[in-house]
């Protein structure tokens, strides 16, 4: 069945309203989540925020409206939050909107993703990126120039100028697919992927992690350059020892936002020429 966005789809603990109250602090205020009065936040004094449920459910409302009827068939939602709720991310995956990605070794489907941020106490703002998700080892990321990242810097969500962005989802996700398939036809047998990570990517222990990892997945894809974005995805997935990219544990609410900075790096790492180009 498709989803139903009359339901409840948003955490108790991330559905509360937001409250202000002045420091003592010249031009500044705390934010409040009033479910529970604890102190999320200090912002300037001209900041509003729309709360964290409404802005999911128009995401969700807006996507219902211009998906066609099947697109959200099964769809998965998965929330993650930060800085004790002040920062939130919705993940979708779209299940019926799939494509097939073929090497000459190994068969894969990538679904369709929509990933939503919200922070009501300044932390970022209003933004949506389109991506895809691996189905063969559940990697997901934001995959490049074209999820054309969309922010929302005002206030408030706009739903007419978010609808008219999100118009082109289903076609930007096709022919990012296109682009997938060539990858997996790109062979990169006479590349010397070692030093191109090492070019590519500031710290040389991380590219010589990457480059291990990179050779593990090509054990299964083959040497190809959809087997170096699958290492790039699982890096952007992963923070243990399946991958080696451990996160460091400093006690602090971080670990969702880490991973979120990982994808990004890795959609600067596609969207570079150095790696458009190998071949």
């Amino acid at each position: 069945m498709p989803f139903d966005t009359t339901t409840s789809f948003v955490p108790e603990h991330l559905d509360f309203e937001v409250e202000f109250e002045e420091t003592k602090f010249k031009d500044k205020k705390y934010v409040i989540n009033t479910n529970t009065g604890e102190y999320l936040g200090i912002v300037g004094k001209d900041f509003t925020c729309a709360n964290h449920g409404d802005f999911f459910r128009n995401v969700v409302d807006t996507a219902t409206q211009e998906l066609q009827e099947g697109d959200l068939h099964d769809a998965d939602f998965n929330f993650r939050t930060a800085r004790g709720g002040a920062w939130a991310m919705l993940d979708i995956t779209l299940p019926s909107m799939k494509s097939v990605i073929e090497t000459d070794r190994h068969q894969t489907e990538v679904k369709n993703r929509i990933i939503s941020l919200h922070g009501i106490d300044g932390s970022c703002s209003n933004q949506v990126f389109f991506g895809a998700i691996d189905s063969f080892c559940t990697n997901g990321c934001i995959s490049g120039e074209h999820d054309k990242v969309r922010r929302k810097n005002t206030s408030n969500f706009s739903l007419s100028s978010f609808i008219n962005e999100l118009s082109n989802l289903r076609s930007d996700f096709y022919e990012q697919a296109i682009k997938m398939k060539t990858w997996a036809q790109t062979s990169l047998k006479n590349v010397d992927v070692e030093a191109l990570l090492e070019a590519m990517i500031p710290s040389e222990r991380k590219a010589k992690k990457m480059y291990q990892l990179y050779r593990t997945e090509t054990c299964m894809r083959g040497e190809n350059k959809w087997a170096l974005y699958s290492a790039f995805t699982n890096y952007a997935t992963y923070a243990d020892d399946r991958n080696g990219f451990n996160l460091r544990k400093t006690g602090n609410d971080t670990q969702a936002t880490s991973m979120w900075g990982r994808e990004q790096e890795v959609s600067k790492w596609v969207s570079d020429n150095r790696f458009l180009l190998a071949a």
